[in-house]
């Protein structure tokens, strides 16, 4: 993959800043992000150094002082932005954080995707969904990742159960990114990584930013598994209607194939995260309680504004 199409001043400076000699000895400082887009691209494209990184881009960027620099100053900025949006709850105790969890996922009336996949949307408004899912659906699974070595071991052996599901219990051909990539390609669009990256709303982007945030950073470990409870606690059902939808467009095939595998693998993956992580790491770092609420809300309200943008997008009503 070669790096995105720069969006302003900053992205344009971190996309000429990687592809250059770490040895150079005086870097131009970086400029102000020139907009909300501009500074979403440059948080994403220096996190993907961690990941697989970028034919243009030298082989040691991510190791560069001040490309660290500006990257962690995006972090904060990120999630100074996140956390201002959450009312903290301060009064669970850790064994209420699974029913937390449920209470937070019940009362969660964020626009649905998947309603409007299921009943009205056109065969142009899935693949654009599918366009903007596969910025993270490619590398599914891949940023939840890095929390395994920082958590005790009841939490970690649970994630790691959770994960081994995710990546296809060792079969490459059943690793749930590449279930995703047979959909594209099976639906008519790229399934190559990064595909369409420079196609993605900053709604996509910073809801990316903010999972590879969670899981690089080890004192938001917290808020990495919260994340990753809510979001498992919210897919099962959506899973069902993109399946009911994808055969009412007649999109059969691989990517119903995607779906349905959700439908039986999160129900399960439910229980284990808000239970058997979440739960577990509440009680074995009560320290962490908030976090782990906090990640949850997180993952709510960043889908909810991809969904709120997709169907602005397109003209419905969120």
């Amino acid at each position: 993959m070669r790096m995105p199409k720069p969006r302003g001043p900053l992205s344009d400076w971190v996309a000429a800043r990687l592809s250059e000699s770490s040895d150079r000895e005086i870097a131009p400082a970086a400029p102000a992000a020139g907009s909300w887009d501009d500074e979403c691209l440059a948080l994403w494209t220096l996190h993907e150094l961690s990941y697989r990184g970028f034919e243009d881009a030298v082989d040691d960027a991510e190791e560069v002082v001040d490309v660290l620099v500006v990257r962690r100053a995006l972090e904060v900025a990120l999630e100074q932005r996140l956390r201002g949006r959450w009312s903290s709850t301060d009064d669970v105790e850790p064994a209420g954080v699974p029913a937390a969890l449920q209470s937070m996922v019940a009362d969660d009336d964020g626009p649905s995707l998947a309603d409007h996949v299921r009943r009205h949307a056109d065969v142009e408004e899935v693949l654009e969904l599918l366009r903007q899912r596969s910025v993270y659906q490619l590398k599914e699974a891949d940023p939840t990742t890095w929390a395994i070595p920082r958590l005790p071991t009841r939490a970690k052996a649970a994630l790691v159960q959770l994960q081994y599901d995710e990546y296809g219990d060792g079969d490459p051909n059943r690793m749930h990114a590449h279930l995703f990539a047979r959909g594209m390609l099976d639906v008519g669009l790229r399934p190559e990584y990064g595909a369409y990256l420079d196609d993605a709303l900053p709604e996509t982007l910073e809801l990316n930013n903010a999972l590879s945030m969670f899981g690089m950073v080890r004192r938001l470990r917290g808020a990495a598994v919260g994340h990753l409870a809510a979001f498992e606690m919210t897919s099962s059902l959506p899973a069902r209607k993109m399946v009911q939808g994808l055969q009412r467009l007649e999109l059969t095939g691989a990517m119903v194939g995607y779906f349905d595998e959700h439908v039986e693998a999160d129900a399960i993956h439910e229980v284990l995260a808000a239970r058997e992580i979440c739960g577990s790491l509440a009680a074995d770092e009560p320290a962490l309680v908030g976090d782990i609420l906090f990640g949850a809300f997180t993952c709510l309200d960043l889908e909810a504004r991809f969904a709120g943008a997709l169907l602005r997008q397109w003209g419905v009503e969120a």
